[in-house]
């Protein structure tokens, strides 16, 4: 029988967190230690996620009694909420618990559930330095947090010539991310840079990214993809000579690090994990979050000078090739795993 659960959303589910752990599933402590990934939700209609949810948990209540250790992802609140449900009855029958915390902070309103979740479990992985000292200082929990950075598939073979003049930004368009921030800054530059675009590969409230492209006259410089996945993201990543994430609050946005992978130089707020590697002028370049004219300047120094892309892509893909490599983390979470259940 398997020896660790993992429990999380959906592999179909679109996101950072299936991103992980599907990059999980390559290592070798996957089969070492018997891994077997627990599905809990799923990013479609209220019944497909009720039905995911009750499925999840009634293969979880079978295979519990036989296993070792729960390794729990999370993130927002309402998905703090769902696991709760799996992580009471690992507790109640003594099982090792890691508590994997997706994002950077904690909603007030939620912070008895998230100091329940925590305090019971026997570590707690973070993403980023800055988040693990928040974590041990608001909850008292020093000792059992453990960072590890999410890992980065590295692009070896790459074409200069597929690249074109995208402005990249994947990943769920919601106000947390901030892509109206985005085409606002775009706006303020877009005359003198005719032959430019956004980009922007994802769901979420499209037609409102839309809508304001209209507005400010950019609509005919912006492409709405939808989510991309398969061969279509990798046309994407490969076409891309920008990558921008305006975003308010991140965990380690996995878009950046694919942005990096890709040889893509990033433009990007200091928030989550990045601030961790994040080298403004070496390896990205940094802007306020919310701050729209230091977006535009940002964006209009990369499309204006070719030999910066390519010193920011150089400097991002030897940081993705020493800190990020999946191999690496991998060895880590098997090194968690030893930890625990030897």
């Amino acid at each position: 029988m398997y020896k660790v659960l993992i429990v999380a959303t959906s592999r179909k589910t679109r996101g950072g967190i299936s991103s992980v752990i599907r990059a999980y599933e390559t290592g070798e402590q996957w089969t070492q230690y018997r891994c077997h990934w627990v599905e809990t939700h799923i990013d479609r209609g209220a019944v497909a996620k009720l039905w995911k949810l009750l499925t999840g948990f009634l293969q979880y209540l079978f295979l519990l009694p036989f296993a070792q250790l729960v390794h729990i992802h999370l993130s927002a609140p309402m998905s703090a909420r769902r696991k709760l449900l799996f992580y009471l009855p690992a507790r109640w029958l003594g099982k090792k618990i890691i508590v994997h915390f997706h994002t950077e902070s904690v909603d007030k309103r939620c912070f008895r559930l998230y100091r329940l979740l925590f305090s019971g479990a026997d570590r707690i992985v973070v993403l980023s330095n800055t988040c693990r000292d928040f974590v041990e200082h608001t909850f008292q929990v020093s000792g059992k947090v453990r960072v590890v950075y999410n890992p980065c598939l590295y692009i070896s073979e790459l074409n200069s010539a597929d690249r074109t003049h995208s402005i990249l930004f994947a990943g769920t368009l919601c106000k947390r991310k901030s892509p109206n921030d985005l085409i606002k800054a775009f706006s303020r530059i877009a005359l003198r840079f005719p032959d430019w675009y956004l980009t922007f590969a994802g769901n979420g409230e499209v037609d409102e990214a839309r809508i304001l492209a209209e507005k400010l006259g950019v609509d005919g410089q912006s492409r709405f993809l939808g989510w991309v996945d398969g061969e279509e993201r990798d046309k994407v990543f490969r076409e891309a000579s920008v990558f921008c994430l305006p975003s308010y609050e991140e965990g380690f946005p996995m878009a950046v690090l694919d942005a990096w992978g890709y040889g893509i130089p990033v433009v990007t707020t200091p928030v989550g994990g990045v601030v961790d590697f994040a080298r403004d002028g070496e390896n990205i370049l940094l802007c306020a979050p919310g701050d729209i004219g230091s977006i535009a300047a940002c964006l209009e120094k990369l499309m204006g000078d070719e030999a910066l892309r390519a010193s920011l892509a150089a400097g991002a893909r030897k940081l993705i090739s020493e800190a990020f490599d999946v191999q690496k983390i991998n060895g880590q979470i098997a090194q968690l795993y030893k930890e625990l259940i030897g």
